[in-house]
Protein backbone atom coordinates (compact mmCIF):
# COMPACT_ATOMS: atom_id res chain seq x y z
CA UNK A 1 0.00 0.00 0.00
CA UNK A 2 1.44 3.41 -1.13
CA UNK A 3 1.51 6.56 0.69
CA UNK A 4 -1.84 8.72 0.49
CA UNK A 5 -1.88 11.64 -2.59
CA UNK A 6 -3.00 15.08 -1.45
CA UNK A 7 -4.47 16.33 -4.31
CA UNK A 8 -6.63 12.73 -4.73
CA UNK A 9 -9.04 10.50 -2.95
CA UNK A 10 -8.56 7.04 -1.44
CA UNK A 11 -8.93 4.24 -3.32
CA UNK A 12 -11.80 1.61 -2.09
CA UNK A 13 -11.41 -1.68 -1.83
CA UNK A 14 -12.04 -2.79 -5.90
CA UNK A 15 -10.28 -0.12 -6.94
CA UNK A 16 -6.02 0.47 -7.65
CA UNK A 17 -4.16 3.61 -8.11
CA UNK A 18 -3.49 4.88 -11.46
CA UNK A 19 -1.19 7.61 -12.62
CA UNK A 20 -2.38 11.01 -13.20
CA UNK A 21 -0.58 12.19 -16.40
CA UNK A 22 -1.83 15.81 -16.01
CA UNK A 23 -0.62 16.07 -12.55
CA UNK A 24 2.77 14.73 -11.19
CA UNK A 25 2.37 12.90 -7.90
CA UNK A 26 -0.82 12.48 -8.16
CA UNK A 27 -3.15 9.42 -9.19
CA UNK A 28 -6.38 8.90 -9.91
CA UNK A 29 -8.59 5.56 -8.53
CA UNK A 30 -9.52 2.91 -11.82
CA UNK A 31 -11.56 -0.02 -11.14
CA UNK A 32 -9.79 -3.50 -11.16
CA UNK A 33 -9.90 -4.97 -14.53
CA UNK A 34 -12.18 -8.70 -15.46
CA UNK A 35 -11.01 -10.93 -13.42
CA UNK A 36 -9.46 -9.09 -10.73
CA UNK A 37 -10.02 -8.27 -7.53
CA UNK A 38 -8.63 -6.01 -4.44
CA UNK A 39 -9.59 -5.90 -0.62
CA UNK A 40 -7.91 -3.05 0.82
CA UNK A 41 -7.34 1.30 -0.02
CA UNK A 42 -5.48 2.82 -2.29
CA UNK A 43 -3.86 -0.29 -3.89
CA UNK A 44 -1.23 -0.14 -5.98
CA UNK A 45 -2.49 -3.10 -8.18
CA UNK A 46 -5.10 -5.82 -8.38
CA UNK A 47 -5.10 -9.27 -7.78
CA UNK A 48 -5.72 -11.80 -10.35
CA UNK A 49 -8.57 -14.51 -8.88
CA UNK A 50 -7.98 -18.29 -9.12
CA UNK A 51 -9.15 -20.37 -12.57
CA UNK A 52 -12.29 -21.64 -11.35
CA UNK A 53 -13.13 -17.97 -9.43
CA UNK A 54 -14.13 -14.64 -10.76
CA UNK A 55 -14.53 -11.38 -8.87
CA UNK A 56 -17.99 -10.45 -7.46
CA UNK A 57 -19.67 -6.65 -8.95
CA UNK A 58 -17.48 -5.08 -6.57
CA UNK A 59 -14.65 -6.37 -7.56
CA UNK A 60 -13.80 -6.97 -3.64
CA UNK A 61 -13.51 -10.55 -3.33
CA UNK A 62 -13.62 -14.06 -5.80
CA UNK A 63 -16.17 -16.03 -5.84
CA UNK A 64 -16.73 -19.91 -7.18
CA UNK A 65 -17.25 -19.29 -10.96
CA UNK A 66 -20.75 -21.17 -11.85
CA UNK A 67 -20.05 -24.62 -13.60
CA UNK A 68 -21.18 -25.38 -17.53
CA UNK A 69 -21.98 -28.43 -18.68
CA UNK A 70 -24.61 -30.75 -20.18
CA UNK A 71 -25.72 -31.94 -16.95
CA UNK A 72 -28.71 -34.30 -16.82
CA UNK A 73 -30.61 -31.95 -14.88
CA UNK A 74 -30.06 -29.47 -17.59
CA UNK A 75 -33.36 -29.19 -19.76
CA UNK A 76 -31.65 -30.10 -22.75
CA UNK A 77 -29.60 -33.00 -20.99
CA UNK A 78 -33.43 -34.21 -19.73
CA UNK A 79 -34.62 -33.98 -23.48
CA UNK A 80 -31.76 -35.62 -25.07
CA UNK A 81 -32.36 -38.75 -22.05
CA UNK A 82 -35.29 -39.00 -22.81
CA UNK A 83 -34.81 -39.17 -26.49
CA UNK A 84 -32.37 -41.56 -26.07
CA UNK A 85 -34.71 -43.96 -24.03
CA UNK A 86 -37.62 -43.26 -26.50
CA UNK A 87 -35.07 -44.26 -29.80
CA UNK A 88 -33.44 -46.75 -28.13
CA UNK A 89 -36.99 -48.71 -27.10
CA UNK A 90 -37.93 -48.16 -31.01
CA UNK A 91 -35.12 -49.92 -31.78
CA UNK A 92 -35.37 -53.27 -30.06
CA UNK A 93 -38.89 -53.10 -30.63
CA UNK A 94 -37.75 -53.12 -34.54
CA UNK A 95 -35.23 -55.55 -33.67
CA UNK A 96 -38.13 -57.76 -31.94
CA UNK A 97 -40.53 -57.45 -34.54
CA UNK A 98 -37.89 -58.53 -37.28
CA UNK A 99 -36.51 -61.27 -34.89
CA UNK A 100 -40.49 -62.47 -34.75
CA UNK A 101 -40.91 -62.30 -38.40
CA UNK A 102 -37.47 -63.72 -39.64
CA UNK A 103 -39.12 -66.48 -41.48
CA UNK A 104 -40.91 -63.90 -44.05
CA UNK A 105 -39.70 -63.00 -47.23
CA UNK A 106 -39.27 -59.47 -46.92
CA UNK A 107 -37.10 -59.56 -44.13
CA UNK A 108 -35.21 -62.63 -45.87
CA UNK A 109 -35.06 -60.66 -48.87
CA UNK A 110 -32.41 -58.32 -48.01
CA UNK A 111 -29.95 -60.00 -45.32
CA UNK A 112 -31.38 -60.42 -42.36
CA UNK A 113 -28.40 -60.81 -40.24
CA UNK A 114 -27.31 -57.73 -42.01
CA UNK A 115 -30.22 -56.09 -40.72
CA UNK A 116 -29.54 -57.17 -37.10
CA UNK A 117 -26.00 -55.74 -37.27
CA UNK A 118 -27.28 -52.47 -37.87
CA UNK A 119 -30.16 -52.35 -35.48
CA UNK A 120 -27.16 -53.37 -32.72
CA UNK A 121 -25.16 -51.18 -33.79
CA UNK A 122 -28.26 -47.99 -33.69
CA UNK A 123 -29.06 -49.56 -30.50
CA UNK A 124 -25.58 -48.86 -29.34
CA UNK A 125 -25.01 -45.69 -30.85
CA UNK A 126 -28.27 -44.23 -29.26
CA UNK A 127 -26.68 -45.32 -25.48
CA UNK A 128 -23.31 -44.14 -26.27
CA UNK A 129 -24.78 -40.79 -26.56
CA UNK A 130 -25.00 -41.20 -22.51
CA UNK A 131 -21.01 -40.60 -22.45
CA UNK A 132 -21.40 -36.98 -24.01
CA UNK A 133 -24.21 -35.68 -20.90
CA UNK A 134 -23.10 -35.52 -17.69
CA UNK A 135 -19.70 -34.14 -15.65
CA UNK A 136 -16.61 -34.86 -17.74
CA UNK A 137 -14.78 -37.53 -16.77
CA UNK A 138 -11.23 -39.22 -17.99
CA UNK A 139 -13.16 -42.37 -18.82
CA UNK A 140 -15.70 -40.77 -20.23
CA UNK A 141 -13.97 -38.01 -22.56
CA UNK A 142 -11.52 -41.23 -23.48
CA UNK A 143 -14.55 -43.34 -24.46
CA UNK A 144 -16.99 -40.58 -25.79
CA UNK A 145 -16.47 -40.14 -29.25
CA UNK A 146 -14.15 -43.53 -30.01
CA UNK A 147 -16.70 -45.79 -29.17
CA UNK A 148 -19.77 -43.77 -31.12
CA UNK A 149 -17.27 -43.54 -34.18
CA UNK A 150 -16.49 -47.65 -33.89
CA UNK A 151 -20.28 -48.26 -33.48
CA UNK A 152 -21.13 -46.23 -35.88
CA UNK A 153 -18.52 -47.10 -38.78
CA UNK A 154 -20.36 -50.72 -37.98
CA UNK A 155 -23.59 -49.70 -38.82
CA UNK A 156 -22.52 -47.47 -42.25
CA UNK A 157 -20.53 -49.91 -43.17
CA UNK A 158 -23.02 -52.63 -43.23
CA UNK A 159 -26.09 -50.36 -44.42
CA UNK A 160 -23.11 -50.09 -47.60
CA UNK A 161 -22.82 -54.14 -47.24
CA UNK A 162 -26.75 -54.53 -47.68
CA UNK A 163 -26.90 -52.10 -50.67
CA UNK A 164 -23.99 -53.63 -52.51
CA UNK A 165 -25.44 -56.81 -51.59
CA UNK A 166 -28.46 -55.89 -53.59
CA UNK A 167 -26.39 -54.59 -56.64
CA UNK A 168 -24.93 -57.89 -56.64
CA UNK A 169 -28.37 -59.90 -56.37
CA UNK A 170 -29.21 -58.62 -59.45
CA UNK A 171 -25.75 -58.18 -61.51
CA UNK A 172 -23.60 -60.02 -60.18
CA UNK A 173 -24.63 -63.59 -59.77
CA UNK A 174 -26.09 -64.49 -63.32
CA UNK A 175 -25.97 -66.90 -64.84
CA UNK A 176 -22.60 -66.09 -67.09
CA UNK A 177 -20.55 -66.73 -63.94
CA UNK A 178 -18.90 -69.82 -63.66
CA UNK A 179 -18.49 -69.12 -59.99
CA UNK A 180 -21.71 -68.04 -57.84
CA UNK A 181 -19.80 -65.26 -55.79
CA UNK A 182 -21.17 -65.33 -51.58
CA UNK A 183 -22.58 -61.88 -51.39
CA UNK A 184 -22.66 -62.83 -47.84
CA UNK A 185 -19.04 -63.65 -47.22
CA UNK A 186 -18.27 -60.38 -49.31
CA UNK A 187 -20.41 -58.36 -46.76
CA UNK A 188 -19.14 -59.49 -43.72
CA UNK A 189 -15.10 -59.22 -45.34
CA UNK A 190 -16.38 -55.37 -46.18
CA UNK A 191 -17.71 -54.88 -42.82
CA UNK A 192 -14.47 -56.54 -41.15
CA UNK A 193 -12.42 -53.92 -43.12
CA UNK A 194 -14.13 -50.65 -42.33
CA UNK A 195 -14.31 -51.21 -39.42
CA UNK A 196 -10.33 -51.86 -39.26
CA UNK A 197 -9.58 -48.73 -40.87
CA UNK A 198 -11.55 -47.02 -38.25
CA UNK A 199 -10.06 -48.87 -35.40
CA UNK A 200 -6.67 -48.04 -36.99
CA UNK A 201 -7.78 -44.07 -36.34
CA UNK A 202 -9.20 -44.45 -33.07
CA UNK A 203 -5.93 -46.44 -31.47
CA UNK A 204 -3.57 -43.82 -33.28
CA UNK A 205 -6.04 -41.32 -31.38
CA UNK A 206 -6.01 -42.82 -28.41
CA UNK A 207 -1.93 -43.68 -28.32
CA UNK A 208 -1.12 -40.16 -29.33
CA UNK A 209 -3.72 -37.73 -28.57
CA UNK A 210 -6.03 -39.09 -26.07
CA UNK A 211 -9.13 -37.01 -24.91
CA UNK A 212 -9.26 -35.54 -21.71
CA UNK A 213 -11.44 -33.82 -19.21
CA UNK A 214 -10.47 -29.73 -19.59
CA UNK A 215 -11.55 -26.44 -18.23
CA UNK A 216 -12.23 -23.28 -20.75
CA UNK A 217 -11.92 -20.18 -18.13
CA UNK A 218 -12.05 -17.61 -21.44
CA UNK A 219 -14.75 -18.42 -23.80
CA UNK A 220 -17.39 -16.78 -20.89
CA UNK A 221 -16.33 -14.44 -18.49
CA UNK A 222 -17.33 -15.64 -15.34
CA UNK A 223 -18.36 -18.73 -15.91
CA UNK A 224 -16.07 -22.17 -15.90
CA UNK A 225 -16.87 -24.20 -19.15
CA UNK A 226 -16.38 -28.21 -18.48
CA UNK A 227 -15.98 -29.99 -21.55
CA UNK A 228 -13.71 -32.59 -23.02
CA UNK A 229 -11.64 -31.93 -24.84
CA UNK A 230 -10.67 -33.87 -28.00
CA UNK A 231 -6.32 -34.63 -28.09
CA UNK A 232 -6.19 -33.44 -31.75
CA UNK A 233 -8.78 -31.64 -34.23
CA UNK A 234 -7.19 -33.33 -36.96
CA UNK A 235 -7.91 -36.99 -35.29
CA UNK A 236 -11.26 -35.90 -34.75
CA UNK A 237 -12.58 -34.45 -38.07
CA UNK A 238 -10.33 -37.47 -39.74
CA UNK A 239 -12.83 -40.31 -37.53
CA UNK A 240 -15.63 -38.51 -38.37
CA UNK A 241 -14.82 -37.74 -42.37
CA UNK A 242 -13.86 -41.57 -42.57
CA UNK A 243 -18.14 -42.18 -41.26
CA UNK A 244 -18.64 -39.40 -43.78
CA UNK A 245 -16.77 -40.73 -46.17
CA UNK A 246 -18.79 -44.44 -46.45
CA UNK A 247 -22.22 -42.79 -45.83
CA UNK A 248 -21.50 -40.39 -49.24
CA UNK A 249 -20.25 -44.04 -51.05
CA UNK A 250 -23.38 -45.90 -50.01
CA UNK A 251 -25.31 -42.95 -50.83
CA UNK A 252 -23.96 -43.34 -54.39
CA UNK A 253 -24.10 -46.96 -54.58
CA UNK A 254 -27.87 -46.66 -53.30
CA UNK A 255 -28.61 -44.09 -56.07
CA UNK A 256 -27.69 -46.34 -58.62
CA UNK A 257 -29.50 -49.61 -56.89
CA UNK A 258 -32.72 -47.60 -56.59
CA UNK A 259 -34.24 -48.65 -60.15
CA UNK A 260 -34.47 -52.00 -58.74
CA UNK A 261 -37.64 -53.67 -58.07
CA UNK A 262 -38.90 -51.52 -54.77
CA UNK A 263 -40.34 -53.96 -52.21
CA UNK A 264 -37.10 -56.56 -53.24
CA UNK A 265 -34.31 -53.96 -52.17
CA UNK A 266 -34.38 -51.22 -49.78
CA UNK A 267 -31.68 -48.53 -52.04
CA UNK A 268 -34.90 -46.18 -52.13
CA UNK A 269 -34.98 -45.85 -48.13
CA UNK A 270 -31.21 -46.24 -47.60
CA UNK A 271 -30.71 -42.96 -50.18
CA UNK A 272 -33.08 -40.82 -48.23
CA UNK A 273 -31.44 -42.00 -45.12
CA UNK A 274 -28.19 -41.18 -46.26
CA UNK A 275 -29.21 -38.03 -47.25
CA UNK A 276 -30.28 -36.84 -43.71
CA UNK A 277 -27.23 -38.65 -42.86
CA UNK A 278 -24.98 -36.31 -44.39
CA UNK A 279 -27.54 -32.89 -44.07
CA UNK A 280 -26.70 -33.41 -40.66
CA UNK A 281 -23.19 -33.70 -40.17
CA UNK A 282 -22.32 -30.94 -42.78
CA UNK A 283 -24.57 -28.82 -40.68
CA UNK A 284 -22.78 -29.95 -37.61
CA UNK A 285 -19.27 -28.50 -38.68
CA UNK A 286 -20.36 -24.95 -38.45
CA UNK A 287 -22.82 -25.31 -35.72
CA UNK A 288 -20.12 -27.25 -33.70
CA UNK A 289 -17.24 -25.06 -34.25
CA UNK A 290 -19.24 -22.04 -33.25
CA UNK A 291 -20.59 -22.93 -30.13
CA UNK A 292 -19.20 -23.23 -26.42
CA UNK A 293 -20.06 -24.79 -23.28
CA UNK A 294 -23.05 -27.07 -22.68
CA UNK A 295 -24.06 -26.25 -25.99
CA UNK A 296 -21.28 -27.64 -28.27
CA UNK A 297 -22.21 -30.77 -26.37
CA UNK A 298 -25.59 -30.27 -27.58
CA UNK A 299 -24.79 -29.65 -31.03
CA UNK A 300 -22.81 -32.90 -31.39
CA UNK A 301 -25.59 -34.77 -28.92
CA UNK A 302 -28.36 -33.80 -31.21
CA UNK A 303 -26.35 -34.95 -34.62
CA UNK A 304 -25.36 -38.33 -33.68
CA UNK A 305 -29.08 -38.89 -32.23
CA UNK A 306 -30.88 -37.18 -35.18
CA UNK A 307 -28.43 -39.11 -37.44
CA UNK A 308 -28.81 -42.34 -35.91
CA UNK A 309 -33.03 -42.02 -36.20
CA UNK A 310 -32.83 -41.27 -39.64
CA UNK A 311 -31.01 -44.29 -40.36
CA UNK A 312 -33.50 -46.31 -38.41
CA UNK A 313 -36.85 -44.04 -39.87
CA UNK A 314 -35.97 -44.69 -43.24
CA UNK A 315 -34.37 -47.83 -43.74
CA UNK A 316 -36.42 -50.03 -41.13
CA UNK A 317 -40.02 -48.34 -40.07
CA UNK A 318 -41.53 -48.52 -43.92
CA UNK A 319 -40.41 -52.35 -43.30
CA UNK A 320 -42.02 -52.96 -40.30
CA UNK A 321 -45.31 -50.86 -41.69
CA UNK A 322 -45.31 -53.70 -44.52
CA UNK A 323 -44.99 -56.51 -41.86
CA UNK A 324 -47.72 -55.37 -39.36
CA UNK A 325 -50.39 -53.24 -41.47
CA UNK A 326 -49.62 -54.97 -44.74
CA UNK A 327 -49.05 -58.84 -44.63
CA UNK A 328 -50.13 -59.46 -47.72
CA UNK A 329 -47.28 -57.74 -49.39
CA UNK A 330 -45.37 -60.19 -47.26
CA UNK A 331 -45.36 -62.43 -49.30
CA UNK A 332 -42.81 -64.13 -51.80
CA UNK A 333 -44.53 -63.19 -55.08
CA UNK A 334 -44.96 -59.45 -54.27
CA UNK A 335 -41.39 -58.96 -53.67
CA UNK A 336 -40.56 -59.92 -57.77
CA UNK A 337 -41.60 -56.97 -59.81
CA UNK A 338 -40.90 -57.08 -63.15
CA UNK A 339 -37.58 -54.82 -63.87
Amino acid sequence: MGSLSSCADSCPPGYRKSVNNRVYCCYKCAICSAGEFSNGTDMDKCEQCLEDEWPNVRHTACLKRPLDFLSFQDPFGTLFTSLIVILYVCSVIVLGIFIRYRETPIVKANNRNLSYTILISLMLCFLCSLLFIGNPAKLTCLLQNIIFNLVFVVAVSSILAKTITVLMAFNVTGPGWGVRISSRKISHVFIVLCFIGEFSICIYWMTFYPPYPDRDSVSKPGILILHCNVGSQVIFYLALGYNSFLALLCFLVAYFAKKLPDRFNEAHHITFSMLVFCSVWISFIPAYISTRGRYMTAVQVFAILASSAGLLGFIFFPRCFIIIFRPELNVKQSLYIRR
